[in-house]
Order: structure tokens, then C-alpha cells, then sequence
């Protein structure tokens, strides 16, 4: 019987990437998304084996919403293999902005409350099963604050910290956690930054480095590497450098609503 792996974010970007990883890895898949419809697209156009798909239409930033999906998952697939928390946003925001504040509630929502309620639905399914992996998706954002990221910086440390709290919970339990720290990939959020982004990959490049960490468990891993070990340079910068080296730095796209 084919694995089975359940991806939030399915519809575009690193969650799309992933799914098609995947799925040419011999999964099954439960693919989420609040637009089912580009997810239907996208697999008819792949030619997705239609007894080895399944898809959920769930708004991650809404718990009950994607409590359900989860619980739809368990009664129509069955208890995961592995469950990727991948829905995210990144918006660029002004605190002294009034509608920004907004910006950052609805950020946290999906990125912090998504990811915790993603995974929800299978703890006790997995821990009676004794094995699984659960994947949350942060960014080398979460390792230090960035002019104009007061959203999506802080929710990808939360990611981290957060992960890193259930790894310990779980520990015994036989479900692995596995925290990745995309640096810049190729999706449509990152197309609107208008600064320069080093050691840029490719969606189906990230998919294929984060398969094989996800496959191997590991607890923690940034790709590509060499964004871990410009992420550590800068953690150790003492304040004073670290804001000067930033100064003058292009921000990140406030919402065109906002």
C-alpha cells in the first residue's frame, strides 16, 4: 500500500513542488488548499493518478476549517505518513499603518495557528501508529528581524520555536519532527521582492533537497545550506553592525489592500 502524504498550500509554490515530489516518490496524496480548483488543474494536467490523489478545500487560518480537513483525510485515506504544514504568506508591513496590524493578525493566523491545526488532527492517530513525521515550514527569515517583515520574520521564528517544542513533546512517541528553513525559492511570493536574493533556488530544486531530509527525519535543516550559514553570520553580528549592514535595505511588498 502506497504511503500517504498530506500537504497544506498544495496550490502553488513549494507545497505544489512538493505534492509532484511526492507523488513521483510513489505516494498518495492529500493535497489542501483554499482553491481546490487550481489544485484540480494541476493534477489533471500532470495526469495525477486519480486513486492516489485526494483534495481538501480548507483555509488553514480558519482552525476549525482545517481541523476538518484533516479529519476528512483520516476517514477517506486514512493516518498520514506525513503531514507538511506549507501554507504560508509573506507581506511586507508598517506597523504604524493602521491596516497593516490587520496584515500581521491574518499572518500569524495562517502562519502559526495554520501549521499547529495542520498537524492536530493525526497526533493521536500517529502516536497509537507509533510512527509518522510531521513537517513545519519556516524560513532563515525566522533566524533574525528584517526591516518590513514585522509579520512574516516573527511567525517563521514562532515556526521554529514552536516545532521545536512538540519535537520534545513527541520525543518517545515514535512521530519525527522536522523543521526546514527554506532561504529564497522561486514561487510567486518571492517575485514580487525587489531586492536582491542570493543562492535563489528553484521550486523543484527545494522539493528534491527537502524530500530527502524530510525522508531521512531529520529534526532541522535550512536549504540550501550555504543560506544557514549566512543566517548564522548575521546571528552573530552584534546589533550595532547588524543595523548598519541592513540600512537602506529594499523592503518587502507591502498589500496593494493594506
Amino acid at each position: 500500500m502506497a504511503r500517504l502524504v498530506f500537504i497544506t498550500g498544495a496550490s502553488s509554490g513549494i507545497g505544489q513542488a512538493l505534492a509532484w515530489r511526492f507523488y513521483q516518490a510513489g505516494y498518495s496524496l492529500a493535497l489542501v488548499a483554499r482553491r481546490a480548483n487550481v489544485i484540480q488543474d494541476w493534477v489533471a494536467e500532470r495526469q495525477v493518478d486519480a486513486a492516489r490523489c485526494q483534495i481538501y478545500t480548507a483555509d488553514v487560518a480558519l482552525v476549525d476549517s482545517i481541523v476538518a480537513a484533516g479529519q476528512s483525510c483520516l476517514q477517506q485515506q486514512g493516518v498520514p505518513d506525513v503531514v507538511i504544514a506549507c501554507a504560508g504568506i509573506s507581506i511586507g508591513v508598517d506597523s504604524a499603518v493602521r491596516a497593516d496590524l490587520d496584515v500581521i493578525a491574518r499572518t500569524f493566523a495562517v502562519n502559526n495557528m495554520g501549521t499547529a491545526a495542520s498537524f492536530h488532527p493525526f497526533l493521536a492517530a500517529m502516536a497509537q501508529r507509533g510512527s509518522g513525521i510531521l513537517v513545519g515550514i519556516a524560513s532563515v527569515n525566522g533566524i533574525r528581524g528584517l526591516p518590513g517583515h514585522g509579520a512574516n520574520c516573527p511567525s517563521k521564528a514562532a515556526i521554529i520555536s514552536y516545532c521545536e517544542c512538540l519535537r520534545g513533546e513527541l520525543r518517545g512517541s515514535g512521530i519525527k519532527v522536522v523543521t526546514l528553513c527554506p532561504g529564497y525559492v522561486e514561487t510567486p511570493l518571492t517575485r514580487k521582492n525587489a531586492f536582491r536574493m542570493p543562492f535563489l533556488l528553484s521550486s523543484q530544486a527545494f522539493a528534491e533537497k527537502a524530500f530527502r531530509d524530510i525522508e531521512a527525519g531529520a529534526s532541522y535543516r535550512v536549504i540550501p545550506w550555504q543560506m544557514g550559514v549566512l543566517a548564522k553570520v548575521l546571528r552573530l553580528l552584534p546589533n550595532w553592525l547588524f543595523d548598519k549592514v541592513l540600512a537602506g535595505r529594499p523592503r518587502k511588498p507591502r498589500s496593494p489592500d493594506a
